[in-house]
């Protein structure tokens, strides 16, 4: 490895959270030379779609891969979800490039917040087809990660995504 190359940050079998693609597992870290330029490289598996990709070492961090969040900021993440309405832009696209760009943050919190967001405007009206997309994507990050983190199953965080996202905000904890 030359000195411009940043080191390995993560290792074979670590989950990641790639933003806007989902929870994956790295698979196999290794050099490749593709179009005359050897680096090295993360192949993650991305369950979510299926898919392996291929992103060079010294770029995971400047494309947002992070690893999968502690249970205290998973906890946090699911805590602030509730059915308390937020004022969004109403015009579709200029909601959906809020959202997006939420989602390009990559923390946990901020997807937590899209799906939330996205959650109760489909209460109001049905979302648009790209809304609904970016919607069913977050949840599923949200709920992959959480579970992961809680070492919980899938199931079970979902289930508690949605008590609180239907939860009265009046109502008090018992």
């Amino acid at each position: 490895m030359n000195s411009s190359e940043k080191p390995v940050v993560f290792s074979l079998g670590d989950h990641v959270v790639y933003p806007l693609q989902g929870v994956g597992l790295i698979n196999k870290i290794e050099e490749k030379t593709l179009r005359g330029n050897t680096c090295m490289y993360y192949e993650i598996f991305l369950e979510i779609s299926d898919m392996t990709v291929m992103v060079p070492v010294e770029r995971a961090i400047e494309l947002g891969i992070r690893p999968i969040v502690d249970s205290d900021e998973a906890t946090k993440a699911i805590n602030t979800i509730s059915n308390k309405l937020e004022q969004v832009p109403v015009d579709w696209k200029a909601r959906y490039q809020m959202n997006v760009d939420l989602l390009k943050q990559g923390s946990i919190s901020s997807i937590a917040k899209v799906v939330q967001i996205l959650y109760h405007r489909s209460k109001i009206k049905e979302l648009p087809v790209q809304e609904r997309k970016l919607y069913d994507s977050a949840l599923r990050i949200l709920i992959d990660e959480s579970a992961l983190s809680l070492k919980k199953p899938r199931t079970e965080l979902e289930a508690l995504i949605f008590s609180k996202l239907e939860k009265d905000p009046k109502e008090k904890e018992a």
